[in-house]
């Protein structure tokens, strides 16, 4: 991936791109609005959420062997990923040592985020998404733009497009005349995946939260695919975040109030799927837990980064952000975009790679992203904090940046030298240039009009006309 800025300025190119953001975007955050100021003890949850993940967080080894001891004990087995690519080994042969070729997903970040299906299908394993907007990214052969909202940057034409085209090659071919009504195209993908979801004997999970009093686990969703995909396979399969962990039930209470009306905008989810470990006659016959570090006990260790482990993936950050708003979330080059990606992705994967440098910039730091936090992560706070460790890594444009301050200071520091050079751009200003050189000066530059210089400076003027 390039730079967020080189990606954004493709991506605002693209004018559809645009309006099918601008429209979703704005829907969402006017219905949250309204869902938020229907509770008056709101700001006392946003805080009680946000004490509650603080806590897990400092205690997370502890929490974390009490969910394993719970789930061990309800009949599930417990696995620990260092990375993606021990999660990635850890799932296919779980899935190989059923003799199964094919599974079923429920919609996950995690999943995403180590590249699970890739990976199996590498290995010969087909994944199928279950959710209506993942199932239309893998159909597109797409990446996931928006947190909640995978295909936020597709509008109905181009869904019912990507069906007809692309629907028979992976099961039940699309209805003939499918037209782009939502109900169409709704029934269109139900009748596809249920087939899936009667032959699968196997299906792979992540989970919103996972309670460490008793080891349950917990999916919330708005369209019945994640609880088909969590009760009729034989094998299930949960890659979660170690930080997705909640002490008790009491804690899990707080986050099933904020979640939904700051992703969804509505009261409760239509779906709430929780399980412990396994029973006789009851769904999945084996369950396992892979609980994943991939990079979180590094931001762990960061006094300031680490409040982004807080997050709930709700999305509302996202909704909110004029940068997403006018770039969409494939300018961000990971499976987290917008602003909680801006602070989350670098803290995860370093930011060794251009893309990942990039991402503390991708924010004009206007606050409103905390503002409609439900967890209260100050991500302004840490896209500079961020920022500070980009620039003292020394990247090429940082080391220009730092001559041209140390360069400053010396002028700054000697007044003839400063007032020597002021009569000189003055004297000059005729042939000023209508932009900088070098390539970050002239990036800056192409967008901004330089100012104009006075005849005289200003020292020059004062002596003059002031005794």
């Amino acid at each position: 991936m390039p730079s967020f800025p080189e990606a954004a300025h493709e991506a605002v190119g693209d004018t559809t791109l645009r309006a099918n953001l601008r429209h979703a975007t704005h829907t969402i955050r006017d219905k949250r609005a309204r869902a938020v100021a229907e509770l008056d003890d709101w700001a006392a949850l946003r805080e009680a959420g946000k004490r509650i993940k603080d806590e897990t967080l400092r205690h997370l080894d502890t929490y974390l062997l009490r969910l394993e001891a719970a789930v061990t004990g309800a009949g599930g087995t417990v696995h620990w990923a260092a990375d993606a690519a021990e999660a990635n080994r850890i799932v296919t042969d779980l899935v190989r040592a059923t003799g199964e070729t094919e599974v079923v997903k429920v919609k996950s970040m995690a999943t995403q985020e180590i590249g699970l299906n890739e990976h199996l299908e590498a290995e010969g394993i087909a994944a199928y998404e279950t959710d209506l907007a993942e199932l239309i990214v893998q159909l597109g052969e797409d990446r996931p733009s928006h947190i909640l909202v995978p295909a936020i940057h597709r509008n109905r034409g181009e869904i019912r497009d990507i069906f007809a085209e692309k629907m028979g090659s992976w099961g039940r071919p699309a209805p003939e005349g499918l037209s782009d009504t939502p109900a169409e195209l709704a029934e269109a993908a139900r009748l596809h995946l249920r087939e899936k979801f009667l032959r699968a004997k196997v299906g792979i999970s992540g989970a919103n939260f996972m309670v460490a009093e008793t080891g349950t686990l917990v999916v919330v969703e708005s369209e019945g695919n994640g609880r088909m995909c969590l009760t009729l396979p034989e094998t299930l399969i949960s890659v979660v975040g170690i930080e997705k962990v909640v002490p008790t039930w009491r804690d899990l209470e707080v986050f099933l109030q904020t979640l939904p009306r700051s992703s969804t905008a509505e009261r409760m989810n239509p779906y709430t799927s929780m399980w412990t470990g396994t029973a006789d006659e009851d769904g999945p016959r084996a369950f396992h837990l892979v609980l994943l570090d991939n990079g979180r006990t590094d931001a762990l260790a960061d006094e300031v980064g680490r409040q982004a482990l807080r997050c709930i993936r709700c999305s509302a950050c996202l909704n909110v952000c004029p940068v997403y708003e006018r770039a969409g979330g494939h300018a961000y080059g990971s499976v987290y975009p917008g602003p909680i990606g801006a602070i989350l992705t670098p803290q995860l994967r370093g930011i060794t790679s251009e893309i990942d440098a990039s991402l503390p910039y991708a924010s004009s730091l206007c606050g409103a992203c905390y503002e409609v936090c439900p967890v209260a992560i100050d991500i302004p706070e840490v896209l500079v904090h961020l920022r500070e460790r980009v620039a003292e890594e020394g990247g090429k444009g940082h080391r220009l940046e730092k001559a041209a301050i140390r360069a400053a200071s010396w002028v700054l520091d000697r007044p003839n030298v400063l007032a020597a050079g002021e009569r000189l751009a003055s004297a000059t200003r005729k042939v000023r240039p209508k932009r900088l050189p070098g390539p970050g000066a002239r990036q800056w530059s192409d967008h901004r009009d330089l100012p104009e210089l006075p005849a005289e400076p200003f020292r020059d003027w004062w002596r003059k006309n002031r005794t």
